[in-house]
């Protein structure tokens, strides 16, 4: 692994929730949510990360962030915050920080959520919605509070005048936007974006992605981007990872991955992308079965029942999640020998 710029490392997270059944609520077992995940984001990178519903993406952002408790494993931040904004950073471990680190490093790490309509209270105004946080931690107030207010809406699109509106006077797109500014109101480095667009027009959907890469270049951002949409995550990420049943199975540079993908999970994620182009011969790879269950996942390689490469060392032996070389990680027996279909977003 190049160490040089990385802003968040995390190594071996796991997130279990217990299911309890019977009268005393007794313990029978875990929801394998996120199951020893391993990755790196570097200051000033789009990380995307990618997957099926379910498969822990979500969980993963929120783990990072402490909004849920982490099962166990590392979160290693270099935050600026808590080193007084000088050099060299002071790194810490989130999943044992203080409360007081913890409302430190909020100020550095912010997340945007998929929904724009329950994630904004109805009761409030937007510029009281997008200065909370300024609030909240005692960073501006009165004038001030106010000219900070008005440049986070201007900066993502949005009247200042109308900072006394409520959120139901707004469109779906532009209730995004005012989550954009509510992240970006205390200058964070980190922003986690879970699926920022999934819930909009797809006519509007490349307005909010255009704007978050104008905002990290204005505001120095770094942004781990949360998404299903294959074309979405190629456009924007410089690195990705993809997600099968709590594991990271691939993660590599986006170009990389999408040109020579290693994992048979994400061939059939990348077959299943539609292509504009009436005249190209589709080439979609169906899998059988559906997904595991989390609370009780197959031995061996947990995609096995549904690989069409999978032999008998998949179904007894675990992969071994390693790099094929240029960053370029994967979790297959027969990564090495396997030629794999790649995307096609245009006609060839």
């Amino acid at each position: 692994m190049v160490s040089e710029n990385i802003l968040l490392e995390v190594k071996g997270l796991r997130k279990y929730f217990p299911v309890k059944r019977g009268v005393f609520r007794r313990v029978v077992g875990h929801v394998k949510a996120v199951d020893h995940v391993d990755l790196f984001i570097r200051q000033g990178e789009t990380f995307g990360l990618v997957g099926e519903s379910g498969c822990g993406k979500t969980t993963i952002g929120r783990v990072i962030l402490r909004l849920i408790e982490p099962s166990g494993g590392e979160i290693r931040f270099r935050s600026r915050k808590l080193a007084g904004n000088s050099n060299p950073r002071r790194e810490v471990n989130i999943v044992t920080a203080s409360s007081n680190e913890l409302k430190l490093l909020r100020r550095d790490m912010q997340i945007i959520f998929q929904d724009p309509y329950s994630s904004l209270d109805p009761r409030m105004t937007v510029g009281a919605i997008v200065g909370e946080p300024l609030t909240v931690h005692h960073v501006a107030k009165g004038s001030e509070w106010e000219d900070r207010v008005r440049r986070l809406l201007d900066a993502v699109g949005l009247n200042p005048e109308q900072m006394k509106r409520y959120p139901h006077q707004f469109s779906g797109g532009q209730r995004q936007r005012i989550g954009i500014a509510r992240a970006l109101a205390l200058e964070p480095e980190l922003v986690i974006a879970d699926e920022p667009v999934s819930a909009l027009d797809v006519s509007i959907q490349a307005q909010v992605i255009n704007l978050l890469q104008d905002l990290q270049q204005q505001f120095g951002l770094t942004y781990l981007l949360i998404a299903h949409d294959l074309s979405v995550v190629k456009y924007i990420s410089d690195r990705v990872a993809v997600m099968y049943l709590g594991k990271i199975v691939e993660l590599s540079k986006t170009e990389d991955l999408f040109l020579n993908p290693k994992h048979p999970y994400t061939e059939a994620l990348m077959s299943a992308v539609p292509v504009p182009d009436p005249d190209y011969p589709m080439a979609q790879i169906l899998l059988e079965g559906d997904v595991p269950s989390p609370l009780n996942p197959p031995d061996g390689c947990y995609f096995h029942p549904r690989c069409r490469y999978a032999k008998e060392v998949c179904k007894n032996e675990p992969p071994i999640y390693r790099d094929l070389g240029h960053e370029h990680f994967v979790s297959c027996h027969f990564a090495d020998t396997l030629s794999l279909q790649p995307i096609q977003f245009t006609k060839a």
